[in-house]
């Protein structure tokens, strides 16, 4: 996934204005970046696996008159970069193509590189050589790609310029006789362009300045050493040490909440406060109150709605609904703080290729927040602290900040959330000492007081290790902050008005959308989340429950499942997920064997 953008000028590039382009662009991502111009009739790329603005003020591309370029936010393919070139073809792409090993089975070229963006260019190669015309290279790029595809295809040797989008990632606009494109529409609006397009479902054919048999003048210029996408090997011994014991704890007879969770006490028939405190949840008002209240905001054309979208199970089907049942014309807007993991993005590219939705990204400076969490977790390790947990998933609270960023680029201010009314998780902070507050309506706690209470607890534990005070607690805060005091506006909840059934949830993603599903977990919750397998199995090997225990709890009192089938559910979905940890303590740089380790020698709250 990445930001493209280009300039095809009839005179030369104006500085100010690519570089309005280049820092919209560099918002989607800015692990690696990639340049395409033409200079003395031939055309350049450079390519880089460091900013895209470095890059430019190293290449300074002012005398071409077309620039085309990217900033990337690396998912699969670390090795390769953008553009992506192969014979007189290159390709700018925006997505993740999620089915590139069937687009190879169907086509002449064989593959080379591990980029799945190497498909596109696989397919034009195999339409042109078959007699395929350059008008319907798009049709035969977006019949054959599955998942986001939002592209500038350079035909060098025809001086073509071929853009296509199959979910509407991509903006065309003109000024004073230049063509001007990029991911967002954001940044053409800026450059007072005028015939603004979206391209969805379709293409726009411009034309370059022809290169003849010039080849490609390619560079590459490759500086990092951290590995932002390490690769998996199984290892035996290491999966060996995730214990999965199985402590006989005493659990409320209603719901399965254990003795152990923090602040529970069981009458004299077994029953636990949390369930007697229990207030339906999953108690939707009438459907018909969502449509009046969206009315003011429908439009003619254009958006209508931006919907946060993780790529997990909630945010997925809300936009289904949203574009079905609501019949509302939606902007997806993802916040990738690095934990993010490939499959989450793969469901995000699915849902919004199969639905035609504009995906924008803000992505964190991922090597930053990564740091972070590794310094956290360093300081959490030298005292181990179940009140602690939280603070490693501080960082993604910024996801609040750029939803209102968002709304203001686009113009749009309905924000509908799909977020699950029973995702309630009292204990993470219960084990901090904060007493459950059972009238709290929201998923996330809101309220001045209620915070200052939570941030003297966390200080007073962060004081056992002096490692938290580092250069991360900026983050922390103001993240929280956007979180829990900035007033949200025309802020709406879509499980407040259709009642949330898993088993719908999972059938039509999986069914209608062929949703991907983790291969360590039988679970559809949280595994596009790099981080909730490793606090799931500190949470179970200290205190012998999950968030999976909570969840089904409150499924119980819904009346959605049994007991039996509760208890039946979590012993499956407890289990230690090795790959899905072990991606997590690689990409921190942490070693997995010792930290497992110590999460093992931490005192049990339960007698073994």
């Amino acid at each position: 996934m990445c930001g493209i953008f280009g300039i095809i000028s009839t005179e030369k590039i104006v500085r100010k204005e690519l570089e309005v382009l280049v820092h919209q662009a560099e918002q989607r991502g800015k692990d690696s970046s990639g340049l395409i111009f033409i200079r003395k009739d031939q055309f350049h790329i450079r390519r880089a696996d460091y900013n895209i603005e470095k890059l430019l003020d190293k290449v300074k591309p002012y005398d071409s008159v077309v620039v085309l370029g990217h900033s990337r936010l690396i998912t699969n393919g670390l090795s390769d970069n953008q553009p992506v070139v192969r014979e007189n073809i290159a390709v700018l792409h925006n997505g993740i193509i999620v089915n590139e090993d069937e687009i190879w089975n169907s086509i002449s070229p064989e593959r080379k590189l591990e980029i799945d963006s190497e498909a596109i260019v696989g397919i034009a190669l195999d339409h042109l050589h078959n007699g395929g015309q350059v008008d319907t290279l798009a049709e035969a790029v977006l019949s054959k790609c599955k998942g986001i595809v939002s592209c500038a295809l350079i035909l060098k040797d025809q001086g073509k310029l071929v853009l296509l989008s199959n979910n509407g990632s991509l903006y065309v606009g003109t000024r004073e006789g230049s063509t001007y494109f990029a991911s967002e529409k954001y940044p053409l609006d800026t450059l007072a362009c005028t015939n603004v397009t979206q391209v969805r479902q379709s293409s726009m054919i411009v034309d370059i300045p022809a290169a003849g048999k010039a080849e490609w003048n390619i560079s590459d210029d490759n500086i990092r050493k951290e590995n932002l996408i390490p690769e998996f090997v199984y290892n035996k011994e290491q999966a060996a040490l995730l214990e999965y014991r199985k402590p006989n704890l005493k659990r409320c007879t209603r719901c399965i909440l254990p003795e152990t969770m923090p602040y529970i006490h069981f009458d004299s028939n077994g029953v636990c406060n949390y369930c007697h405190h229990y207030k339906l949840r999953n108690n939707p008002k009438p459907v018909e109150e969502i449509f009046k209240l969206i009315e003011p905001y429908r439009r003619e054309k254009g958006l209508e709605c931006i919907v946060p979208f993780s790529g997990g199970r909630d945010s997925c089907y809300g936009l289904h609904l949203i574009v079905k049942e609501l019949d509302l014309r939606p902007v997806t807007y993802t916040y990738d703080w690095g934990m993010v993991t490939d499959l989450g993005r793969r469901n995000i590219s699915r849902m919004c290729a199969e639905l035609g939705v504009e995906n924008i990204i803000v992505a964190a400076d991922i090597s930053r927040k990564r740091k972070n969490i590794r310094m956290n977790l360093e300081a959490w390790l030298k005292a181990p602290h179940l009140g602690m947990m939280a603070l490693l998933t501080a960082g993604d609270k910024h996801f609040f900040r750029y939803v209102e960023e968002v709304k203001k680029q686009t113009g749009v201010q309905l924000n509908l959330w799909g977020i699950n009314p029973l995702e309630v998780t009292h204990f993470k902070t219960g084990f901090l000492g904060i007493k459950p507050d059972f009238e709290e309506e929201r998923v996330y706690s809101h309220g001045a007081m209620k915070q200052l209470r939570y941030h003297i607890k966390r200080f007073r534990a962060m004081m056992q290790s002096p490692g938290y005070f580092n250069s991360s607690l900026w983050d922390t805060l103001s993240g929280e902050y956007y979180r829990s005091f900035t007033e949200k506006q025309d802020y709406y909840h879509i499980f407040d008005y259709w009642r949330w059934d898993e088993d719908q949830v999972n059938d039509t993603l999986i069914n209608d959308y062929g949703w991907e599903l983790a291969v360590d977990t039988s679970t559809t919750w949280r595994i596009g989340d790099g981080t909730a397998a490793f606090y799931n199995y500190v949470y179970y090997t200290v205190g012998g429950f999950t968030e999976h225990d909570t969840f089904r709890s409150n499924q119980i009192r819904e009346g959605q499942i049994t007991r039996e089938k509760a208890l039946e559910l979590v012993e499956d979905e407890n289990q230690p997920r090795y790959q899905n940890i072990r991606w997590y303590l690689d990409t921190l740089g942490l070693d997995f064997e010792r930290v497992i380790r110590i999460v093992n020698n931490i005192p049990k709250l339960y007698h073994q």
